[in-house]
């Protein structure tokens, strides 16, 4: 192997070891617990939407308010943030097992597949934690809003509205997996299945199912208006989440499907929940 790949591999294995230290494992729970806990709130917040509460985010940063307003809520704010943290390091980590893979060429792209949902899952926490910091120091921030005006900004640029287009595909292409997930039940080995109780596991999955089922929706929706703003130059449509539960609740049988969504993500938080008690980080589901 040439020296300069040896110390590269070496650099990788290093790595590698801290990602696997117990002392991140045990942070990255604590972020899966966290992760949970987000899910449950935004659960109970859409189903307080579809009761026609007024005032409320039915999104990540609705949860992490609801978090804030809590007594304490500042210290479990820097927990939440720290643990989902530790919890993108653990799972980005796996790149580092993968990454061999890369210099062969029968396995370059299932690699590079494997590595980059690692990457994704790893940002998605990691967006998160940031966003409970902000809140942990006193930072007001919206998604929605910031949503909007990266849009608009994006859009009063040359080629913005074919950008804004790609992303609201990928985002729908992201509520199709989620959906597939579920349905296919690969999200089960993400879950230590050996370590947990057999009668545990046809719990895990169907609260898993609905989970998945539930976040693919919102997503498509989140897609949706997004696509709309690129087509529209209208702005307003791309509100993340929180819009997505909005234009939900103005269907038909709005609080209907609403209270479904709503069990839905409360479902995935069980799911997570488990998953902190039981964790794998097997990126080839």
């Amino acid at each position: 192997m040439p020296r300069p790949l040896l110390r590269l591999h070496r650099a990788v294995e290093a790595a590698r070891e801290v990602t696997d230290h117990p002392v991140l494992r045990a942070a990255a729970r604590l972020g899966l617990v966290a992760y949970g806990v987000v899910h449950l709130l935004i659960g109970w917040l859409t189903w307080r939407v579809s009761r026609g509460a007024d005032e409320t985010d039915a999104d990540q940063t609705g949860a992490l308010q609801t978090v804030a307003g809590t007594p304490g809520g500042a210290v479990l704010l820097w927990a939440i943030g720290l643990g989902l943290l530790s919890l993108a390091l653990w799972q980005g980590g796996e790149v580092l097992l993968w990454w061999r893979g890369l210099f062969h060429r029968e396995h370059r792209l299932r690699t590079a597949v494997v590595c980059a949902k690692c990457l994704a899952k790893a940002a998605v926490y990691a967006v998160l934690a940031v966003t409970a910091l902000l809140f942990a120091v006193g930072a007001e921030y919206r998604a929605g809003e910031r949503l909007r005006e990266l849009t608009g900004e994006t859009l009063e640029v040359p080629g913005g509205a074919v950008a804004v287009g790609a992303v609201a595909v990928g985002v729908v292409v992201l509520g199709a997996y989620s959906l597939w997930r579920g349905a296919t039940g690969g999200f089960m080995r993400d879950i230590d299945l050996p370590a947990a109780p057999d009668a545990w596991e046809p719990v895990i999955e169907v609260v898993g199912r609905i989970g998945y089922a539930a976040k693919g929706v919102a997503f498509g929706v989140v897609g949706v208006l997004l696509f709309r703003a690129a087509t529209t130059a209208d702005v307003s449509t791309a509100t993340g989440l929180d819009g997505a539960m909005t234009a939900i609740g103005r269907t038909g049988a709005g609080p209907w499907l609403l209270t479904v969504v709503a069990v839905g993500f409360a479902a995935f938080g069980v799911y997570a929940l488990a998953r902190a008690r039981y964790p794998d980080r097997d990126p080839s589901s």
